[in-house]
């Protein structure tokens, strides 16, 4: 039993870190804004067919 205990915290702990970094990275990294431009071809836009 002290070994299924042992790997029960030591999953929970990486588990752990990963929401830990997780929520780091939300708070403290800010994206960068910038305009996105897609070109889409003109048979794109006017085919009658399924995308």
């Amino acid at each position: 039993m002290p070994t299924l205990f042992r790997l029960l915290v030591a999953i929970a702990f990486l588990v752990g870190l990963a929401y830990a970094g997780m929520f780091a990275l939300s708070v403290l990294v800010e994206p960068q804004e910038r305009e996105v431009t897609v070109r889409i071809p003109a048979r794109d836009l006017f085919s009658d067919g399924p995308v």
